[in-house]
């Protein structure tokens, strides 16, 4: 399974992040692999359970 996720490095070297699931929850990492670990969390954390005020973003087929 994977899932798409943004990220850029600050000027202090920190990498900054979100899943492209969830755009609204971004965390941060020591570096890129710290980041990735990061992100593994909240994907678990978020799937797992039904948080309110958890804003998602989905694809809808139209046609």
């Amino acid at each position: 399974m994977t899932a798409t996720f943004t990220y850029w490095k600050e000027s202090d070297g920190r990498y900054l992040g979100y899943l492209n699931s969830y755009p609204d929850h971004w965390t941060q990492g020591e570096g890129l692999e710290d980041l990735r670990e990061q992100l593994r969390d909240l994907y678990r954390s978020f799937s797992a359970e039904e948080i309110p005020g958890i804003r998602k973003v989905e694809e809808l087929e139209v046609a």
